[in-house]
């Protein structure tokens, strides 16, 4: 059996890895539970470490996030989501019906996904942005964490965004999902 390739940009074949490998490599302890990495297309893609920037916006959200969050949703915070059989991302917060089961959520599932992004600005906002199209997120918000800017992204179609409206520090951030949530992301 040949096992799954991919052809990294500069030519040279590279072994791609389903879902199930990676989470078969983590409990036989080939991979460490505390790696922070994503599986984007079959490639393991290792995460920066989180700055204090990051985790300050992200605490802002994620309490504004809980102020407004109906009874009916949950929150999750850095929650693996399975999106495909060779793809899973970790939001720094998705917000998602409860009721479903966290290994069982997809695309159509996820209200709001949000990535605050200090390092990974350009991949966020690039191979990031057309995967939760691809897979039918509602709402997806990447924060350029140094600028405090947002870019809202709503209805997808396809990889593109129908819609990505760019909101300021002191542009008030809401969502259709959470019709309670307005958060500023000025100085914090």
């Amino acid at each position: 059996m040949r096992a799954n390739v991919t052809r990294a940009a500069e030519g040279f074949d590279r072994r791609s890895f389903t879902v199930s490998e990676i989470l078969r490599m983590q409990d036989a302890g080939i991979i460490s539970d505390d790696e922070n990495f994503e599986l984007i297309e079959g490639e393991i893609v290792p995460m920066q470490a989180k700055t204090h920037v990051h985790e300050l916006i992200k605490s802002a959200l994620n309490i504004a996030i809980v102020r407004a969050l109906p009874e009916r949703l949950w929150l999750g915070v850095e929650s693996t989501i399975y999106l495909s059989a060779d793809t899973f991302v970790e939001p720094d917060l998705v917000v998602y019906p409860k009721g479903v089961r966290l290994e069982d959520v997809k695309g159509p599932n996820i209200l709001l996904a949000i990535e605050v992004a200090l390092t990974s600005l350009d991949y966020d906002r690039g191979l990031k942005t057309r995967l939760y199209a691809r897979h039918g997120v509602n709402e997806l918000w990447v924060v350029d964490a140094a600028q405090r800017r947002t870019y809202v992204h709503s209805r997808p179609a396809g990889e593109v965004w129908r819609s990505i409206v760019e909101r300021g520090p002191d542009d008030a951030l809401t969502s259709t999902a959470l019709p309670s949530l307005s958060v500023l992301l000025g100085p914090i």
